[in-house]
């Protein structure tokens, strides 16, 4: 059985939301290797799970993540997205929704698809 690789990023307006999420789904996240940008990943770490952090979205972490995502390195990516929000880095996170289009990599950016894309991530392995 291979460990799936999941990377989780959230914008500053989602964070909380992104916490709630890892609570609520802390079982099934357990069982995954995860990856972060920075400030969520230091928010994901609180709540008990193991996590990789790179460098925060602005800073170049959403590329880091899609350099991942190009190379096969993650199963799947939650990118919680506050799509009301001005965000300097905007042309990172175009890039690495381009990224997971281009390599076929599953992408979740809201807790009713990212529900959905762990249970799948969960049946693939079992499967």
């Amino acid at each position: 059985m291979n460990t799936k690789t999941l990377a989780l990023i959230a914008h500053d307006g989602k964070k909380d939301e992104m916490v709630e999420f890892v609570k609520e789904n802390h079982g099934l996240l357990k069982k995954m290797k995860l990856v972060a940008t920075g400030t969520t990943g230091s928010k994901v770490h609180d709540t008990g799970l193991e996590v990789t952090c790179k460098l925060s979205g602005p800073k170049g972490g959403d590329a880091q993540l899609a350099a991942m995502a190009a190379e096969g390195l993650l199963s799947a990516i939650i990118f919680f997205r506050d799509p009301l929000g001005m965000h300097p880095h905007e042309p990172d996170i175009q890039m690495l929704l381009r990224v997971c289009d281009v390599h076929d990599v599953p992408l979740a950016t809201n807790p009713a698809s990212a529900k959905y894309l762990l249970l799948g991530l969960i049946q693939s392995e079992s499967a």
